[in-house]
């Protein structure tokens, strides 16, 4: 009697969560809202119109840019998971959560965090194949088989998303309800349980072991073998351009991979947690808006694409 007493106390404590944010010192409020104000806006316009643009331009519709399209599509929704929650808390007093909202926003998170990993290494098999195999690129990569490569991330990323989410808000909270985050992350949050949390944490350092290890196995053998292949051409031209080609997918590789590792692969004994905010919003905000900079902006089919809809634009409304 007296556990279900408990239990009913404990869920009726927790109908919310309060989010402590990033830092609270009032004189960085308004600096850091405008910061984060531009990067998120500049993310969402970068990552949709990246979304857009490989959606309508005829131009773009190689497996490259499909998978260009669904790394932005992630990007846009983590960040967006994350973003407009973190605007919040730097103009109010205190910014709440409802406990359903939380576990709604983490759910999400992990999910297009984990389909990120694998958009990523599909990208990096994506041109192993265009360089190692140009004469076959279109059989290999068929449009079912992009489907096929893109589909496989999103059903098993929501699949252990819901499991770790569900999972959590199944277990006991304490009285407690300050979350020391600018969003709900799962490190966090097992600070508040009052019951066992070795078995959730050693779930949630499995699947990050296995996520981060298998995907990132699958980018260093392609580039290996890209590279290997790029040591064996004889045109000057055509290895600068894959060395320029892979060293910003590998820059983004390495902070994205680098970042995560530190996250999550470790004891949550060894967690700072001011660290860990500062380490979060290189990949929840930093990171997304970088992305189709470097990964499309550079492009020279993008700026074509993008010079041919800006006329468009101009024409309509001149």
């Amino acid at each position: 009697m007296f556990s279900d007493k408990m239990e009913e106390h404990n869920r009726t404590v927790l109908s919310e969560f309060i989010l402590m944010g990033i830092t609270d010192r009032p004189e960085l409020q308004a600096p850091l809202f405008g910061l984060f104000l531009i990067i998120y806006v500049t993310s969402v316009v970068g990552n949709l119109g990246m979304v857009i643009l490989t959606k309508v331009d005829s131009r773009l519709q190689t497996p490259m840019y499909f998978f260009l399209r669904h790394l932005a599509l992630t990007d846009l929704g983590y960040s967006t998971a994350v973003g407009p929650k973190m605007l919040v808390n730097f103009v109010v007093d205190q910014n709440k959560i409802s406990y359903y909202l939380c576990a709604t926003q983490m759910a999400f998170f992990i999910m297009f965090i984990i389909n990120e990993l694998f958009i990523l290494a599909t990208m990096s098999y994506d041109r192993y194949v265009a360089i190692c195999n140009p004469l076959l690129y279109i059989v290999i990569m068929s449009q079912r088989v992009c489907k096929v490569l893109v589909a496989i991330p999103y059903v098993y990323s929501t699949f252990v998303s819901l499991l770790i989410t569900i999972k959590l808000f199944n277990s006991f909270f304490c009285g407690y309800n300050v979350i020391n985050h600018f969003y709900c992350d799962n490190f966090p949050l097992l600070s508040l349980l009052c019951s066992n949390t070795h078995e959730i944490e050693l779930m949630i350092m499995i699947f990050s072991a296995f996520n981060l290890t298998f995907t990132l196995a699958i980018v260093l053998v392609s580039y290996l073998l890209i590279l290997a292949a790029i040591l064996r051409m004889k045109s000057a031209e055509g290895r600068r351009k894959a060395f320029s080609t892979c060293g910003s997918h590998l820059t983004v590789v390495t902070v994205f991979y680098g970042t995560l590792t530190f996250m999550y692969v470790k004891p949550k004994s060894s967690h700072s947690f001011d660290t860990d905010k500062v380490a979060s919003i290189f990949y929840t905000l930093v990171i997304p808006m970088l992305n189709p900079l470097i990964y499309s902006l550079r492009n020279k089919d993008v700026n074509s694409a993008l010079q041919k809809m800006w006329r468009k634009l101009c024409s309509v409304f001149s």
